[in-house]
């Protein structure tokens, strides 16, 4: 049964022994009353057991936790459901206790008293903990040029190193800090960015995306031939984050949608003018536009068809365009010799 005036004594009398340090000692050395175990490393969650060697001389044993008894012989005073006696017999004493945390993690003793003194066995519990990513920055959204600054914080036991990267690329980019600058960034560091904490125990890894919004930049316009009565088609494509609208225009007025039988279909980064039966109305120039809230950008295009000219025996043959243009280009030289 539990007598509250002796343990109270046996409490005070190790919570003494405790205060004043105990010498370091090997589990195996006869000649101590009061022996320090190695240290026990447990990872969290997992099942920590107390072990104490007893003896036929053993009158009353216990296993405290900082000043609190945790078991006084066969009797629990611990109200942790955790903890649970495992062996109690002349050898030894042992208790066990589940699903460790880091309140855990301190110095237990076993306190023995025999017919001739008391003595104590004094271990201490140090409790690993796998890092875990507690404080992230969010995924975000920056114009090109703007300095970013990304955070990534970790919790754990060893305390967790910290490394970035940006996955999407070559790696050149990376830090082993918990912080990332990114200054005057450009559009090629756009992408996901891979935090990882690593400790003894585990790793953790958690990403942050970069959206880097910047100006639409046109593909460069170009020379289209077409006969008449053909289909043709002026393709207009745009970098731009966000994705661009598109405009066409005939020389300074706009065209719409089936404007003259004309279709216009935009598809993410690229816009698309179909003529579906050229005519000589339809021959000229075209600008493209590509706009989006950072700005804009344009291209243009010529559509032509193909130029009859006499031969020699009085009849006509079809000289496509981009070859009158060249004969007038070369003309000058020509008519200096």
């Amino acid at each position: 049964m539990k007598n509250p005036v002796y343990w109270a004594v046996l409490v005070g009398m190790t919570v003494l022994l405790m205060e004043q340090g105990l010498p370091v000692r090997s589990q195996g050395d006869s000649h101590s009353d009061n022996k320090v175990m190695d240290n026990i490393t447990v990872r969290q969650g997992e099942t920590v057991f107390l072990k104490c060697s007893q003896g036929d001389v053993v009158t009353h044993t216990a296993w405290l936790n900082r000043s609190s008894i945790l078991y006084a012989g066969e009797d629990k005073w611990s109200v942790d459901p955790r903890v649970s006696l495992v062996t109690l017999n002349q050898e030894e004493f042992t208790i066990k206790i589940e699903n460790v945390d880091m309140t855990d993690e301190g110095q237990y003793v076993c306190a023995v008293q025999t017919s001739s003194r008391p003595r104590t066995t004094s271990v201490h519990i140090l409790v690993q903990v796998p890092p875990k990513i507690i404080n992230l920055s969010r995924d975000i959204v920056v114009n090109e040029g703007s300095n970013v600054t990304l955070m990534c914080q970790a919790s754990g036991k060893p305390e967790p190193s910290i490394s970035w990267k940006l996955i999407s690329s070559s790696g050149d980019l990376a830090s082993d800090d918990e912080y990332l600058e990114i200054p005057s960034i450009s559009r090629q560091r756009a992408g996901t960015y891979e935090c990882t904490a690593v400790n003894d125990i585990d790793a953790d890894l958690q990403t942050v995306d970069i959206t880097v919004n910047y100006a639409p930049t046109v593909s460069e316009g170009r020379y289209v031939g077409v006969t008449l009565g053909q289909r043709g088609v002026l393709e207009c494509e745009a970098d731009a984050v966000p994705e661009a609208d598109f405009e066409w225009y005939k020389d300074d007025r706009r065209i719409f949608n089936g404007f003259d039988g004309m279709e216009i279909v935009n598809t993410g980064s690229a816009s698309k003018l179909t003529f579906f039966n050229v005519s000589d109305g339809d021959y000229g120039n075209y600008t493209c536009v590509a706009t989006n809230i950072l700005g804009s950008s344009n291209t243009s295009f010529l559509l032509y068809g193909p130029i009859a000219v006499q031969d020699g025996s009085g009849g006509t043959m079809g000289v496509h365009s981009h070859t009158c243009l060249l004969f007038i280009v070369f003309l000058p030289f020509l008519l200096r010799f």
